[in-house]
């Protein structure tokens, strides 16, 4: 057996995991939001309730044996059982991780965005949604105030994977227009 799983950050890109079953799909009445929880040493992306908003992912199936693994690299988040709305047309019910409100900090020089977190999560959204995906994604996405700690020489995040050239200068062309 198996269940969805919403990715809207790092899960998004199909190299950081081995789900099978991915589908391009969008979350209504949420928002994502750079956070830092004191489960965690970085700033990483979460999502919250916000009526009127729809967010871009995808929904990956994930077998019962694997959503251990999943909740330890989830940690510091709380599962939600949500229904997304499939690229393909339909709807499916699916788990969105969420870091909980009571557990959400402002990110902070100590506890930064890594620039190969923010990469790997940008290509992902490039492949599954081709030409304006990077745009899409910055506009969608809340607590862009938060510091950026660039480790693209020595990247930090442990499923860091780096982007081609032109995507690169997307990303940063994306990042320079909000002013970083």
């Amino acid at each position: 057996m198996s269940r969805s799983v919403f990715g809207y950050g790092s899960l998004v890109h199909r190299g950081t995991h081995g789900f099978g079953g991915c589908r391009r799909a969008h979350l209504e009445g949420w928002e994502r939001v750079w956070v830092h929880t004191p489960a965690r040493s970085l700033a990483y992306l979460s999502v919250r309730p916000a009526p009127g908003v729809r967010i871009a992912g995808l929904a990956a199936e994930v077998p019962d044996a694997d959503w251990p693994a999943l909740d330890r690299r989830e940690a510091g988040y709380d599962r939600h059982k949500v229904r997304v709305a499939l690229g393909a047309g339909g709807e499916a019910v699916a788990e969105v991780y969420a870091v909980p409100p009571a557990a959400c900090l402002p990110p902070t020089e100590r506890h930064p965005i890594l620039q190969s977190y923010l990469d790997t999560v940008l290509g992902g959204f490039s492949a599954e949604y081709g030409p304006g995906a990077v745009a899409e994604f910055v506009a969608t996405t809340r607590g862009w105030e938060a510091p950026i700690l660039d480790d693209r020489a020595r990247p930090r995040y442990s499923r860091a994977i780096a982007p081609d050239p032109g995507l690169r200068a997307e990303i940063d062309a994306a990042l320079a227009a909000l002013g970083r």
